[in-house]
């Protein structure tokens, strides 16, 4: 076992895709002293472990013993299986974010599937330095764009897109409990 090359492949996984020593040490339920241990090859980590941090990563054990680190051509998924990822405090507020191309490494975009509950908090305008396409697949809410004054009405199949920093919110609409999106967000800029 490649212990170096393990903790190498590790760490370009994470920040392949973006994610923090933090986020990595919450996902695989070690602590950041942990990761940051494995990633720069402080200690041996059990196969047990090395098994947590590669589900973590949304991969398979093999993949953290290559030679070479290889970004997948393709992943597939389900609608219904995403990864649950908090967003802007989202909780607080009723929604619930499912990302769907999790494991796909270096992806040009985001796509989530998201859930919307009543809640006590209502959210307030958001903007976001990608584009974004957003299509309502159940229930009615009120998409607001730049203030409050600028409301439409969306029902399942309606759909917006908006460019990157376009302050924006989402309400469910008056007589509505319950909505589904998908919402697919392009890679930042930065």
């Amino acid at each position: 076992m490649n212990l170096l090359k393990i903790s190498q492949n590790v760490r370009a996984l994470r920040i392949a895709q973006g994610m923090t020593v933090d986020q990595l040490a919450a996902k695989s339920g070690f602590s950041k002293g942990f990761i940051s241990q494995v990633e720069n090859f402080r200690i041996t980590p059990s196969l047990k472990a090395v098994n947590k941090i590669a589900a973590a990563l949304g991969t398979e054990l093999s993949v953290l013993f290559q030679s070479e680190t290889q970004i997948p051509e393709y992943t597939f998924g389900n609608i219904n299986q995403g990864e649950e990822v908090t967003r802007d405090n989202s909780g607080h507020f009723g929604i619930i974010y499912n990302s769907l191309a999790y494991r796909q490494i270096n992806r040009q975009m985001d796509p989530f599937i998201i859930e919307y509950h009543r809640a006590s908090e209502e959210r307030d305008f958001l903007l976001h330095d990608t584009e974004e396409f957003y299509i309502l697949l159940e229930g009615e809410l009120d998409f607001y764009i730049m203030d409050d004054k600028n409301c439409t009405r969306m029902k399942a199949g309606d759909t917006v897109y908006l460019r990157a920093n376009v302050p924006h919110k989402v309400k469910l609409a008056e007589n509505c409990n319950y909505a589904k999106a998908l919402n697919v967000y392009s890679k930042s800029e930065n």
